[in-house]
């Protein structure tokens, strides 16, 4: 079965209860219209049903993954850029420690530029890469439910609302993940459960949460830094921040890319795995 092909005729042998449900999600029945016999309607004290609803069906997530998968390469890549300019910011303050005469006002003030200029790449680049991750994160959430309609312990808004909440997004967004992962996973060919390894997914989390801690860290020192040593200690710690944040990027294309070709695989293949 491929993604946005339309259903085909229901399978004589019903699936497993977390097997693959067919096409389109089975959704409430339309209403069956007037009986002989009895008028149209409506009636009094009775709501008359609306229309049934538009059915769920697979949506293919590997043009989303492209663009995700890219956005996280650039963004890999001006982290280390920013890891760069750290190393030598650190390197200018261990001179003027040693020297203070020694570094001119052009070095310092090349320095501050240049930090600057690397948050403000940041900060654009995060906010781009996080609305097409969050995009495709909900696309392969809804897949997930049709995959396996009970696998889910929150609605799909959650997909995106999680990581908007305090505290609660260094959590939420993991188990989701962890549960379109599962629900994503083929069974095996008698139907039994088939457990593949969610190290891209644990990796990656480890390294994306750490990210964020160290980043809160080194915004508070930097902020506070008044003295040379007070800023070659923040910079320390930025180059670790970012060299961190490359880490987690390139993580993050690994699990895009495993979990785009685990549905793709599961939609075309059918719930269960080739011998």
């Amino acid at each position: 079965m491929s993604f946005n092909e339309p259903p085909g005729p229901p399978t004589p042998q019903p699936y497993p209860a977390q097997a693959y449900p067919a096409q389109p999600y089975p959704g409430p029945q339309p209403f069956p219209g007037p009986q002989p016999g009895y008028p149209a309607g409506p009636y009094p004290g009775v709501p008359y049903p609306g229309p049934r609803p538009a059915a769920d069906v697979l949506r293919s997530p590997r043009g989303l993954s492209v663009a995700a998968a890219a956005l996280l390469a650039v963004a890999a890549a001006v982290n280390l850029f920013s890891a760069g300019i750290s190393v030598y910011v650190l390197s200018l303050m261990q001179s003027v420690i040693a020297d203070p005469t020694g570094v001119g006002d052009g070095a310092l003030h090349r320095g501050d530029v240049l930090t600057t200029v690397a948050g403000v790449l940041q900060f654009l680049i995060m906010l781009v890469t996080a609305v097409v991750f969050v995009i495709w994160f909900h696309c392969v959430r809804v897949n997930g439910e049709i995959f396996h309609p009970t696998g889910f312990s929150q609605t799909r808004g959650w997909a995106v609302g999680s990581w908007f909440v305090p505290f609660g997004n260094l959590v939420m967004p993991f188990r989701i993940a962890k549960q379109i992962w599962i629900a994503s996973t083929q069974l095996g060919p008698d139907g039994s459960y088939r457990e593949v390894s969610p190290a891209p997914l644990n990796a990656w989390w480890v390294m994306w949460v750490a990210s964020l801690a160290l980043d809160r860290l080194f915004s508070l020192l930097y902020q506070r830094a008044e003295t040379p040593e007070a800023l070659r200690t923040a910079s320390a710690v930025g180059t670790v921040t970012d060299l961190i944040a490359v880490a987690a990027a390139v993580l993050a294309i690994v699990f895009v890319r495993r979990l785009t070709a685990m549905q793709t695989t599961k939609a075309a293949q059918g719930p269960y795995a080739a011998v």
